[in-house]
């Protein structure tokens, strides 16, 4: 790289802001640069011409990456974006004298596409020296992806299948989300989105070990068992019309470093997954055995990708389209 930063912002909205979760959890362990992650205007006030903003933005044209690169190009600071060719955010670059790296936007959407996004801004980190992710940690990457792909994709049974199992565990329970450590913490963010986004239910979610005890206090709660509070107590000659819905029961989902050393988190994860068992709360396991965390995250958001999608479809949802959400656009500033 021919710029050494004093810091480093990477400002991507919507969809595409995973990738600041990412950029931000691969360059914490090492990196002596300090990173922010900007979702929103406005830029932090400390940027300024010595400093790195990366803008990403899958169509180049999301008005919040917009300004934030604007707003950096104004300040001088140094101006790194990721988005389609031709677009608004590639003009706001190439005024800035910065470096545009042009991805293919054409029949994709930020929240599909968020590795096409994320691949350049890797290489930046890995360039500027605050992480080491060179050639064969992205093959590795890849060969990840497309593994997850062969076991999880649409031809694969149901009952072989343990994306469309969570779908199916998902839309039967009130689901609490659980991941471990930083890289833990972008992929149990990523996948409330798109449970959210993409599979219409909202669910959830935490990271340990800041929000075991949080967690763990829910156990005790009114939605642990449901509306008995005791999983193994439903009366199935409960009449729904009479005696009112029946309340869906409280799932844990881990997303589990099963690596040999746990990432650190291996005591804290078997306790909070103990108290859930103690309590009654079914648990689902998604566990990533990779000794590499970056592998470990590519592998769980995968899984949780497929099973959003797997979830709209199960309910009847389109995974593409929202009426409201066209709404909530059409609502917007142009």
């Amino acid at each position: 790289a021919d710029i050494q930063p004093r810091g480093v912002v990477v400002a991507a909205t919507g969809g595409s802001g995973a990738v600041g979760g990412l950029f931000d959890a691969v360059t914490r362990q090492h990196s002596a640069v300090p990173v922010q992650t900007c979702r929103s205007t406005p830029l932090p006030g400390w940027v300024g011409a010595y400093d790195l903003v990366i803008a990403v933005s899958q169509s180049g044209r999301a008005a919040g990456t917009l300004a934030l690169a604007a707003e950096a190009a104004r300040r001088g600071a140094n101006l790194l974006t990721v988005g389609a060719a031709d677009s608004p955010l590639a003009d706001v670059c190439a005024r800035a004298h910065g470096t545009h790296v042009p991805i293919d936007a054409a029949g994709a959407g930020s929240r599909t596409s968020l590795w096409a996004q994320a691949t350049p801004v890797l290489m930046a980190a890995d360039a500027l020296g605050l992480a080491s992710i060179g050639r064969p940690t992205v093959d590795a990457l890849a060969d990840v992806l497309d593994e997850q792909a062969r076991s999880l994709g649409p031809r694969v049974e149901s009952w072989e299948n343990p994306a469309k199992a969570l779908a199916a565990e998902v839309s039967e329970s009130i689901p609490i989300l659980l991941g471990c450590g930083p890289l833990g913490e972008t992929a149990a963010r990523r996948a409330t989105a798109m449970f959210g986004r993409t599979g219409r239910v909202p669910v959830a979610y935490g990271f340990l070990p800041d929000a075991a005890s949080q967690i763990v206090a829910c156990f005790d709660g009114p939605l642990a068992g449901g509306e008995d509070g005791d999983q193994g107590s439903s009366d199935i000659f409960a009449d729904p019309f009479l005696d009112g819905r029946v309340r869906r029961p409280l799932r844990l989902i881990m997303l589990r470093d099963a690596s040999e050393d746990g990432g650190g988190y291996s005591a804290v994860s078997d306790a909070v997954i103990a108290a859930a068992e103690d309590a009654g709360v079914r648990v689902s396991l998604i566990d990533a055995t990779s000794a590499d965390p970056l592998l470990r995250l590519a592998h769980h958001v995968a899984h949780t990708d497929f099973a959003a999608t797997y979830l709209a479809l199960g309910l009847g949802y389109d995974p593409g389209d929202s009426r409201h959400v066209r709404i909530l656009q059409d609502a917007r500033p142009r």
